[in-house]
């Protein structure tokens, strides 16, 4: 039996994802057919959306090629119905087109605006519908289902009503699965897609309709939420709300704003809605800004410390909105706004317990780096933590300042004032490189003081995984002198973690050097 648009006791929405249509009108996004056919598999058989359309016929031999490769999977998995491509009012050709690919459900498209059928057809509206009747007729011939698009229907409804009733009412006498509304050029507001939704529902009850939404004023959820209301049973998306302009409906936005919002039901599995996001993120080329909702980076870490303290309490900070249901996971941001118990959180992760009095110092650390560098990442965390507990022994001496210089044709060169004991100590050098021309000058003023210096026997440089730009860098330093032991130092750029590696050395050569004269 099939059910009504207008039937309010029939609760389960259809989600028609087009990604692989109207998505790909992006600018600069092409999917190749291998491409195309592996997100029609995710979409359909892993995230469970009920139809897909995945092409415009005429395109190109690509196109084609990339509808031949999906319905030969789609007729293998039985999914043939659930596959749809856009096709025009062009006679024979589009059917034509679509037949020799496999397709079996043709999405008419056709005018559904005064303005659009008078100034691009150059066609009365009778003459247009005459047209639609043969498109339709021929794709009874091929044994293929009809959807109708009426482009620019939301105009449509603010400027020439009469002509949109005068399409509907002769479109419900062809056979036509379904109608469907877009707001083509993304006009509508919240308040008239109800209006407007419930209008066609209330006037056509025996008619099935979809809503097609753009999001030119970022309200295509709110028009969605609303046609909803209005009772209209099918929509569409797209993943990552790819499209012309600023995009239509987002798959992910709209699966959650359903669940959450509405009584309605829907076959998605919106554990996959993260997955599906990522295959085309990579094959679009068009990165997932880090606060979209559900699929953003960073949507589900908190970066306050009160917040983490809220949720370690009590849950005070979560919403509806659980990573798991999306599969992904809550995490505590480190930097500036970081308190003790986002680092806690992130370290018990980690396996690591600290005392109180060292996760102040952790604390203190990671807020002195923030401060330098964009993020401090939980892969950071384990060098940080090495870095200040090796900070146990006394600080006899201090960089008070150093300068730096590496000019194009000329010598890395360094001037370095160092406090030795509380007294202040001043060198310049030149190196092969910027540390070994600071290392030159600290050896400098150690042999007018005629105070030891080990010998460096390996120098290491790693950046903790993760994959920023703006990672850390941790320096590890062998030393020998009567022995081989080794420092640390942790900055985000190479040279400084090198030297504070460095300071660390001499501390712990002036504590033993000092122990054995006295």
């Amino acid at each position: 039996m099939t059910v009504k648009s207008g039937e309010l006791a029939q609760r389960t929405l259809q989600i028609m994802d087009t990604t692989l249509r109207d998505g790909e009108q992006t600018s600069g996004v092409s999917f190749t057919d291998t491409e195309k056919l592996s997100v029609a598999k995710v979409l359909l058989e892993d995230v469970k959306v009920d139809r897909i359309e995945i092409a415009s016929a005429r395109v190109s031999e690509g196109e084609f090629k990339a509808a031949q490769r999906i319905m030969a999977w789609a007729a293998e998995k039985g999914h043939l119905n659930r596959v749809e491509i856009l096709g025009f009012v062009d006679r024979k050709t589009s059917l034509d087109w679509i037949n020799r690919a496999g397709g079996k459900v043709l999405n008419l498209l056709c005018k559904g605006s005064l303005n659009h059928v008078t100034h691009q057809l150059r066609k009365t509206p009778e003459e247009h519908i005459a047209d639609i009747q043969k498109s339709v007729d021929y794709a009874s011939q091929l044994g293929i289902s009809v959807n109708v698009y009426l482009e620019d229907w939301s105009n449509g409804m603010r400027n020439s009503r009469d002509y949109v009733h005068f399409m509907i009412s002769n479109l419900q006498k062809m056979n036509v699965q379904r109608i469907m509304l877009p707001d083509t050029l993304g006009i509508l507001d919240p308040d008239e897609t109800f209006d407007y939704c419930k209008e066609m529902i209330d006037t056509y009850p025996d008619v099935l309709f979809d809503f097609h939404a753009h999001n030119d004023y970022d309200l295509a959820i709110a028009n969605v939420f609303h046609a909803l209301k209005a009772g209209i049973d099918c929509v569409h998306t797209t993943v990552n709300g790819l499209g012309e302009r600023a995009g239509n409906a987002p798959l992910s936005s709209v699966i959650a704003t359903v669940k959450d919002h509405t009584q309605i039901k829907t076959k998605v599995n919106e554990s996959m809605l993260n997955r599906i996001s990522k295959v085309v993120e990579s094959f679009s080329g068009i990165r997932i800004p880090t606060n979209k909702p559900l699929i953003g980076e960073f949507v589900f870490t908190q970066c306050s410390g009160v917040h983490a303290d809220g949720d370690n309490k009590n849950k005070l900070y979560f919403n509806d909105l659980l990573p798991e249901r999306f599969g992904r996971t809550r995490t505590y941001a480190l930097g500036k706004t970081s308190g003790k118990a986002n680092i806690k959180a992130n370290l018990e992760d980690l396996g690591i317990e600290l005392t109180p009095e060292a996760l102040k110092l952790v604390t203190d650390r990671v807020i002195e780096l923030a401060d330098h560098k964009e993020t401090v990442t939980a892969e950071d965390l384990p060098y940080i933590v090495a870095d200040v507990l090796q900070e146990s022994v006394e600080q006899r001496i201090s960089i008070n300042n150093y300068a730096l210089t590496h000019a194009m044709g000329l010598r890395p060169s360094a001037t370095v004032s160092i406090n030795i004991n509380g007294k202040s100590y001043e060198a310049s050098s030149s190196g092969d490189g910027l540390y070994d021309a600071f290392m030159k000058a600290v050896k400098s003023i150690y042999a007018k003081m005629n105070k030891p210096f080990p010998t460096l026997i390996d120098y290491s440089v790693t950046i903790p995984p993760g994959g920023h730009t703006d990672a850390l860098v941790e320096t590890v330093i062998i030393w020998k002198m009567d022995r081989e032991f080794k420092t640390r130092g942790l900055a985000p750029d190479q040279t400084a973690a090198a030297i504070k590696a460095t300071t660390r050395m001499l501390n712990l050569i002036e504590h033993t050097y000092n122990e054995k004269v006295d």
